[in-house]
């Protein structure tokens, strides 16, 4: 983190508790939209060069957990691997209204917390990059009768572009490592 955005002993500036609300609003904005079904939005808090990723998690030996718990991006099989391109194509399906798994569209809800700046790069001028983590739990509703919810943690690098914000990076952690849904076609 940037030294303005720190005093001694770790107490947070004022700036920092300013970024922090704005990286916040961004989650919470985010989350509605989805919720709202306004995915062509959604699509547009997206950087070009978007790596949204979460990888099968494996039940292993406590020694081997941080080498072998969790797949990797780019080398092995994950539940997503996607970038910004697959992710539109995603939304073009499911709004065709031909989309066997949408058909009737679920209801969803996200709830974000436990919001936290791990990491500020500065530009030459302001903050160009926010590295933030946060908790989610995702509750989907599909007809009658099927409901998942699914819990977890994500990383995310959002980046500054003028005003606005724009999601770069999502690491998505499920604290699950077997999902009990028919299909994965909600968006975390």
């Amino acid at each position: 983190m940037t030294n303005t955005m720190m005093t001694n002993r770790g107490n947070r500036s004022f700036e920092y508790l300013l970024l922090k609300s704005e990286i916040e609003d961004f989650l919470y904005r985010e989350a509605d939209l989805l919720d709202e079904r306004r995915f062509n939005d959604w699509l547009d808090l997206l950087a070009e060069d978007l790596v949204y990723f979460m990888p099968l998690r494996r039940n292993v030996k406590y020694d081997e957990r941080a080498e072998r718990e969790n797949t990797r991006s780019g080398q092995d099989i994950c539940w997503f691997d996607e970038n910004k391109w697959t992710l539109s194509k995603r939304v073009e399906q499911i709004q065709t209204g031909i989309h066997w798994a949408e058909e009737p569209l679920s209801r969803v809800c996200h709830m974000i917390s436990n919001v936290q700046i791990l990491d500020v790069r500065p530009s030459l001028d302001a903050v160009s990059e926010v590295v933030a983590r946060s908790r989610f739990l995702v509750y989907q509703n599909r007809v009658q009768y099927e409901t998942y919810t699914y819990a977890g943690r994500r990383t995310d690098v959002i980046r500054k572009y003028g005003d606005d914000w724009k999601l770069a990076r999502r690491e998505i952690l499920l604290e699950q490592n077997v999902l009990l849904s028919k299909s994965l076609t909600v968006f975390f």
